[in-house]
């Protein structure tokens, strides 16, 4: 998403499901981490601000970015979250290293997002420069953490309601009467 014309932490308050029985995880990664830490502030921030208690909020730590994925796959493995946000930030270098990262990361989160029942939000910065991640890290383009916590709220609801709404449809199936397969007969032992 182009963040030129967007502040990304504004958001409609009003908009926002009620998260006060979600829990979450963030798992952050320690390299560029005056960036990561500015993220990890806004996504608790905006967390907080929708009522999320701080007891319901888990941080764990990796070494990097790459280290994002396997972070995140044991999170949702060992605790009981209701969606998890993935902080990064990967800065263009002289070398391919850091085509090769964006790819495996955003590539492994979007793996979690199938494989899993758990929503996996991509927070993680890819920019040029150093400035254009302060920019995004609390700067003049607002908190990318902010956006992703408020993402991090939504699917948790989507997946809360997308279950709740299976479940009373497989309610009404087994409380409609006895199945009834036109062609079949039962065989009796």
């Amino acid at each position: 998403m182009a963040t030129i014309n967007k502040n990304l932490s504004e958001y409609d308050k009003n908009a926002i499901p009620d998260a006060k029985n979600f829990r979450f995880g963030i798992v952050v990664s320690e390299w560029n981490d005056t960036i990561t830490e500015g993220l990890c502030f806004g996504a608790v921030k905006g967390l907080l601000e929708n009522e999320v208690p701080s007891e319901h909020i888990i941080r764990w730590n990796v070494p990097g970015s790459f280290e994002l994925v396997y972070g995140a796959k044991k999170m949702l493995q060992t605790q009981n979250v209701d969606a998890v946000i993935a902080i990064g930030c990967v800065i263009q270098g002289e070398t391919k290293h850091f085509d090769f990262v964006c790819e495996a990361v955003s590539q492994g989160i979007k793996d979690l997002n199938v494989e899993t029942d758990i929503p996996v939000i991509f927070c993680v910065l890819t920019d040029n420069t150093m400035q254009q991640s302060i920019d995004r890290s609390g700067g003049k383009h607002g908190n990318k953490g902010t956006e992703a916590a408020i993402a991090a709220i939504k699917m948790a609801y989507l997946r809360h309601q997308a279950s709740f709404n299976h479940q009373i449809k497989n309610q009404q199936l087994l409380s409609s009467g006895p199945l009834q397969i036109e062609g079949l007969k039962m065989i009796e032992e």
